[in-house]
């Protein structure tokens, strides 16, 4: 059987975490969708468009990678997938909590759905997309927590917001 992960967030943006996860996760599943949801209430940093890009530029070299920005419900864009599983990362305990009441929910809109948990590579556990835009505003150097090129970029979109 064929198996399609969904990997949903903001992604604003995508760190090395993020992309540690993914590149794990295939050798577990077939395939990763890599799920950019709009997250309007966040009031993200980057546009979505802006963050899909980013994302399929990152995974560019990953055939079994696809990215597709969402505003939706994520289970329906997992039905739209033909995926039967949510992928979701795990960095510290506090994120459990409200981890697994997600997890709930989902099974009880779709039980045929299950949500396989991950944790990134411990030296990429802190990191957190929040923490490197707030690094970056701020003017450090966020080229440890991010890929190269979501760097140049988060340092262009705050040169232009200046």
């Amino acid at each position: 059987m064929y198996k399609i992960a969904v990997y949903p967030g903001t992604f604003d943006p995508v760190t090395r975490g993020h992309e540690d996860l993914v590149r794990r996760a295939l050798r577990i599943f077939d395939e990763v969708v890599v799920a950019v949801a709009a997250g309007s209430h966040k009031r993200p940093f980057f546009d979505l468009s802006e963050r899909v890009e980013m994302a399929q530029q990152v995974f560019s070299d990953a055939p079994q990678v696809r990215v597709v920005g969402f505003s939706g419900l994520l289970m329906q864009l997992v039905a739209e997938q033909e995926a039967h599983i949510i992928l979701r990362g795990l960095r510290a305990v506090s994120d459990f909590e409200y981890e697994f009441q997600l997890a709930g929910m989902n099974r009880h809109l779709n039980p045929e759905v299950e949500t396989v948990f991950m944790t990134p590579a411990e030296q990429l556990m802190f990191i957190s997309a929040s923490m490197v835009r707030e690094i970056a505003l701020l003017g450090g150097d966020v080229s440890q927590f991010v890929p190269h090129l979501v760097a140049q970029r988060l340092q262009a979109k705050i040169v232009s917001t200046q």
